[in-house]
């Protein structure tokens, strides 16, 4: 059954009241032909990332628009040097990262993050690392992945790695090769089966990017 935008909205509001991690009084939630757009204010990173994925757990919904600011209260706020220098201490500790360097900015408590690593879960975890930090109010991540040649055998793997997932509609995914990247086309039938193929694609070894393109389907 496909949801109307009101029940959509009714859901995702109900979704956010639900979730302990956010403060949903100064959320709304609107919604147009399933796209979902969020807006207000929240006191910290956690809760902006929180609600996003909140809402995008909520079944029917198409896309989402993040249009949330992160307004630290006062006794909250730190100087960006101090978020910086906690940035870099937090990474030095991480073993993943051993071995590289990674560059981070800070500006008006936003984190920008530069640098090259070989995986994409190394460049994923350096930002999930840090959104913890007391005073952020946001990160980019701008690290490369070193590319490399990969082999057309990772798409093998890649379909293998779907089918040891729950994933009902492995049959409709497709997989193909282009230079470093691994592009995935078709369709699901929610927001989750599509996070679950792109995760396996990404822990592939080599893969520089992930384009996706598979297509929600209700």
């Amino acid at each position: 059954m496909i949801k109307t935008d009101t029940q959509l909205q009714t859901d995702v509001i109900a979704e956010l009241q639900w979730d302990p991690q956010i403060n949903s009084s100064q959320i709304g939630v609107q919604v147009n032909d399933g796209v979902v757009t969020l807006s207000g204010v929240v006191t910290d990173a956690p809760q902006k990332w929180s609600a996003e994925r909140a809402a995008l757990r909520v079944e029917g919904v198409q896309a989402l628009a993040v249009d949330l600011t992160v307004i630290v209260p006062d006794a909250e706020q730190r100087s960006d040097s101090d978020i910086s220098h906690a940035a870099v201490s937090a990474l030095q500790l991480m073993g993943t990262l051993k071995g590289h360097t990674i560059k981070v900015m800070v500006e008006n408590g936003w984190i920008t993050l530069a640098g090259d690593v070989e995986w994409d879960f190394q460049r994923k975890a350096a930002s999930n690392v840090l959104r913890h930090l007391s005073g952020v109010t946001g990160i980019s991540n701008a690290i490369n992945l070193r590319s490399k040649p990969i082999s057309h055998a990772v798409q093998q793997e890649v379909q293998a790695a779907l089918k040891r997932r729950a994933i009902r509609d492995i049959d409709s995914i497709t997989v193909s090769i282009d230079g470093p990247d691994v592009i995935l086309g078709g369709s699901v039938h929610s927001w989750s089966e599509q996070a679950l193929a792109r995760h396996a694609a990404a822990g592939m070894p080599g893969v520089r990017n992930v384009i996706d393109n598979i297509r929600i389907v209700i």
